[in-house]
């Protein structure tokens, strides 16, 4: 379907660009019933938004006109909310309104404030910036509003999340009343809902999302694994796929400072964003991943926030994201603008529920499986090298020269050893990774009997002999320890033994049985250890995994106790069930005869 007739200097503009066909939300805003009108837009994350809402302003700002007059007020705002965001919708509008004679100037947030000064005291037709900076060009005096026609909000919603209202509320209520505002947003919350009644005029609502239907452009995979060896399952995930772009989103400053120097450390070309960085580091970074110098991104959820990367063909999510709708949001940096992409979920068996809940609530389809092996990325690593254009590329008279001589001193079976090896060394090695096996089974109930004989039978031939488990001790010269995993969480030796080692700094040697419950698991450390363990593990626990030391042998209740009496009446007694005395039966006290009802009866019969 190509694009509804609009303004022919726009029309060139995309044209040139190779925008044949537009987006649902593209084409959307250029219906006739909404020309001229505020507009509420929902539509998924890289559908093409910016250019809609340039689409969808263009009669406003030119009417017939093709070119505009010269740059005076600024006619047109654009609000975003995070830097990246401001200047890629710069650099959009800058292509779009080119052929028009537009002038668009940029008001971000860690830019110098004096050259937004001259650009808009010199004039302009378009102004994009973040809230901050723009509130303070117009406390200052220095943004001119009272010309304006058209205001976008893009990404309203995390504008909010930001924290940006009030800084919204001031600069909507600097501009003219009978301005357009085009409000977008990937989700429509209560917040955003009261935002456009207040400075919206009968908007016409657009909404491209199908409920419940997962972004058609994204394949959506989630990989059991380890949860000691979520880090090379990223190695393993990227050599896999090999993609032109990646990014690879981490919770916190500290996570992505770890992830990526371990990721520069093995070879990988690779960059990081996040909140700590100065905004010309930022620009560095994303221009590396642009120019191709960079292939891996990785970032937290903010410093992501409203990035569009060309060939961004894979997200993986080392922390799962804490809602659905950020696991849509991250996802989305892939898939865009029709091209495909693919979303990798590492899903240690700890979190297995919670990531569980993130899938319903996002209403996507996902593939779980393992991870890849080192096995698997060789073959596509050869597969890859078959299939490489340099033996498809014309041949010039100096490459027939050099083969020849090359020819003419080694065999051809030494030449292609020596490209095999070639190949090999600008390739980041893969990470032996365990895969326990297929897909968790359906649990079954079990009787009372097979519970019983579960929590009182360890898994002594799984933790003894091998190098999956520690070693035969007298149980005096041991202690035992619990762990909150169990069965529940595919708990296994195999990669359990890491952890203890690690939260515990001991070593297999110091590590006696390990013997694993439906909820916990409970594993001996030796008793000269047992200190410095118990203090380890107090300093390094995490939020998944917790250690502490066991009250009572693994085939003891949990909260097995002597019995100690009566409430209220001493220490613990020799006898489990002391005779009764005087007045008790059963080592019960009797009733008195005369209940409260009675003692009140006889005292109202006396007064």
């Amino acid at each position: 379907m190509p694009f509804p007739k609009s303004n022919p200097s726009l029309e060139r503009a995309l044209a040139d660009r190779g925008y044949n066909d537009p987006t649902p939300v593209q084409a959307a805003v250029l219906q006739p019933d909404a020309l001229e009108r505020d507009l509420l837009v929902s539509a998924q994350t890289g559908s093409g938004k910016t250019v809609a809402y340039g689409l969808a302003m263009a009669s406003t700002l030119l009417g017939d006109s093709e070119r505009f007059d010269a740059p005076r007020e600024p006619l047109a705002l654009i609000i975003a909310p995070t830097r990246e965001l401001a200047l890629q919708v710069h650099r959009e509008l800058i292509w779009l309104y080119g052929p028009a004679g537009a002038r668009v100037a940029s008001c971000v947030g860690g830019m110098d404030v004096r050259r937004e000064q001259r650009a808009l005291a010199d004039g302009c037709h378009i102004v994009v910036g973040t809230p901050g900076r723009l509130r303070d060009h117009l406390e200052r005096g220095r943004l001119d509003t009272s010309k304006m026609r058209v205001v976008v909000l893009d990404e309203a919603d995390e504008m909010l999340d930001l924290g940006f209202r009030e800084d919204l509320e001031f600069i909507l209520d600097a501009t003219p009343e009978d301005r357009r505002t085009l409000l977008f947003s990937a989700t429509l919350p209560k917040n955003i809902i009261t935002l456009a009644r207040r400075y919206q005029r009968e908007a016409h609502r657009v909404d491209t999302l199908v409920e419940n239907e997962p972004h058609g452009d994204i394949e959506y995979r989630a990989l059991r694994i380890a949860p000691n060896e979520v880090e090379h399952g990223v190695v393993n995930v990227l050599r896999f796929y090999e993609s032109r772009g990646a990014m690879v989103f981490c919770h916190t400053r500290e996570a992505v400072r770890h992830l990526h120097a371990s990721l520069i450390e093995r070879g990988f070309a690779a960059v990081s964003l996040s909140g700590e960085l100065t905004q010309n580091e930022r620009s560095n970074a994303l221009q590396s991943l642009r120019d191709g110098r960079a292939r891996v991104c990785v970032a937290t959820d903010v410093a992501a926030r409203g990035i569009d990367l060309p060939d961004l063909g894979l997200v993986i999510h080392f922390d799962l994201p804490n809602d659905h709708e950020t696991l849509l949001h991250r996802s989305g940096r892939t898939g865009r603008a029709g091209r495909k992409g693919i979303c990798v979920m590492l899903v240690p068996y700890t979190r297995r529920r919670k990531a569980e809940r993130l899938i319903d609530n996002a209403g996507v389809d996902v593939t779980w499986a393992g991870p890849p092996s080192a096995d698997e990325i060789r073959l596509r690593d050869r597969d890859r090298l078959m299939q490489d254009p340099i033996f498809t590329e014309e041949t010039t008279e100096e490459d027939l020269a050099m083969a020849r001589a090359l020819l003419a001193e080694r065999s051809a079976e030494e030449i292609a050893n020596a490209l095999v090896r070639f190949n090999r060394s600008r390739l980041p090695a893969p990470e032996e990774i365990l895969d326990t096996g297929a897909d968790r089974e359906p649990r079954q109930r079990k009787d009372k009997r097979e519970r019983q004989d579960e929590r009182t039978r360890g898994f002594k031939d799984r933790g003894r002999d091998s190098s999956e488990g520690g070693f035969e001790r007298s149980s005096e010269d041991m202690v035992w320890f619990r762990m909150s995993v169990g069965r529940r969480n595919n708990a296994d030796p195999r990669w359990l033994l890491p952890i203890i080692c690690r939260l515990g700094h001991v070593t297999k040697k110091e590590i006696g049985s390990i013997k694993i419950f439906d909820r916990e698991t409970k594993f001996e450390i030796v008793k000269s250890h047992a200190p410095k363990f118990a203090s380890a593990v107090r300093k390094t626990n995490d939020e998944d995994i917790r250690i502490e030391p066991a009250e009572a042998g693994p085939g003891k209740p949990r909260d097995a106790k002597p019995w100690s009496g009566p409430k209220g009446k001493g220490g613990p007694k020799r006898d489990a069930h002391p005779p009764a005395r005087k007045g008790e039966r059963d080592g019960k006290p009797f009733k008195d005869r005369k209940g409260p009802k009675d003692k009140k009866r006889a005292s109202s019969k006396h007064s």
